[in-house]
């Protein structure tokens, strides 16, 4: 038995859901919640503020997504779900609408990228609720083609990312247009002591349903690291490419190494795609479906897609680089292994960061096996090079002479085996 006194076995049933509502839980093959959603759903449908704190893939989606929708059938207002990166926002808003349209759900989803107008547009039709990006939100906000006033339920997913120094700001802007009487509810997958003080000034008695500590893993994920030159980097790719046959998500630091990244597995004749904020919209979306649809077999991401990617049958997750805090790396990981199902992550760390190791080795109680470097392939000739066989003449052109300019020009060198006249 669980705290809410219901079996483990016994489905969605007993959590105070609507019958109209587990009627459609029911027709979306929705057979047992996971244990995030059996806490978390009785204490949002009371309209309780609360944190839930939960794995990655556990489904804190419909966890906050079937109360949400439930008690905007029940009472006169709006809701309001704010999230760091478009992937997420167009990931969550799939959800809602898979479950809320054959209520009459409208949904309108603000993000970056996208033409403002059709959100204008979005926002006249009056949505029961709003799906937003921190930037995006603000600029509606400033141009008034938004208004919060009637927002009773507001969600911060991935409420650590939410709160750290760099949305900080737009989120406290935002909650400056937002009615004192509401309900809040904060999820994420790692929320440290410091984000979890910060989050405190926007709840009221907030109750806290941790169903693992902070930086805890799925289940069926196994881990691995190597110690590797930066040099040699791309081979150990290679060699891992080779050895693991499916779908593959790596993780580059910075914009750059994950567009370079991109060519150089295209060259290892893998089909790749990349994902990151310099790229656009459109071109984000075809990253992703391509991805899931299987068009591409690797994806190449910053931490943008970190908390953005919902696919279920990700074999295998590479760090290319470590991220910048470990909580990050909670996160990249958390793409595979999904669902219960099994995945690899694989880190690929320089001798000289040890300490960013043991600082993941604190956060996740659990010390990182590291592997012996294989024998690595020979560096791949771009396709663009000339094989040359033995004895074959090169097709290039020969280096010119350098010729002489000044008063030199056109008389021979000064030699010292030459007498001078």
């Amino acid at each position: 038995m669980n705290q809410n006194n219901q079996p483990v076995g016994s489905g969605f049933s007993g959590l105070g859901i609507a019958p109209s509502l587990m009627e459609i839980i029911d027709r979306l093959n929705y057979k047992i919640p996971t244990p995030i959603q059996r806490q978390t759903i009785p204490v949002a449908l009371q309209g309780k503020d609360l944190v839930g704190v939960a794995q990655t893939g556990t489904g804190k989606t419909l966890a906050f997504g079937i109360p949400l929708i439930q008690r905007l059938n029940q009472i006169n207002g709006n809701g309001l779900i704010v999230l760091p990166t478009r992937e997420l926002a167009i990931q969550v808003n799939e959800v809602l609408n898979k479950v809320g349209l054959r209520l009459g759900l409208r949904t309108a989803v603000l993000i970056g990228g996208a033409p403002i107008h059709s959100q204008i547009q979005a926002l006249r039709r009056n949505p029961h609720i709003i799906v937003a990006t921190p930037g995006r939100l603000n600029d509606h906000l400033q141009q008034r083609t938004a208004d919060l006033k009637n927002v009773k339920i507001v969600v911060l997913d991935e409420a650590d990312r939410m709160l750290d120094m760099g949305f900080a700001p737009q989120i406290k802007r935002i909650f400056l247009k937002l009615p004192a009487e509401r309900q809040t509810m904060l999820f994420s997958a790692t929320l440290p002591p410091e984000i979890m003080r910060m989050a405190t000034s926007f709840l009221k008695l907030p109750i806290r349903i941790e169903v693992a500590p902070t930086g805890s893993i799925a289940e069926h994920l196994t881990q691995e690291i190597f110690i590797i030159h930066k040099a040699d980097k791309t081979r150990l790719v290679d060699k891992l490419l080779q050895q693991y046959l499916g779908a593959t998500l790596i993780f580059t630091r910075t914009k750059y190494g994950a567009k370079k990244l991109t060519r150089v597995i295209r060259d290892m004749d893998h089909s790749a795609a990349e994902i990151h904020s310099n790229r656009s919209l459109s071109q984000r979306k075809d990253a992703m479906a391509g991805f899931k649809s299987g068009k591409y077999r690797v994806l190449i991401a910053t931490d943008i897609a970190s908390r953005g990617i919902d696919v279920t049958n990700i074999e295998l997750v590479i760090n290319y680089d470590l991220p910048e805090n470990a909580e990050d790396y909670v996160h990249r990981i958390g793409r595979t292994a999904r669902a219960g199902v099994a995945g690899h992550a694989i880190s690929l760390a320089t001798p000289e960061q040890r300490r960013e190791l043991r600082d993941i080795e604190r956060l996740i109680r659990k010390t990182l096996p590291i592997s012996p470097v294989p024998k690595l392939p020979f560096e791949r000739e771009p396709k663009f090079a000339p094989i040359i066989q033995s004895g074959q003449r090169s097709f290039s052109r020969p280096r010119p002479k350098r010729r002489a300019s000044g008063p030199y020009r056109g008389r021979r060198p000064f030699s010292p085996s030459r007498p001078r006249s």
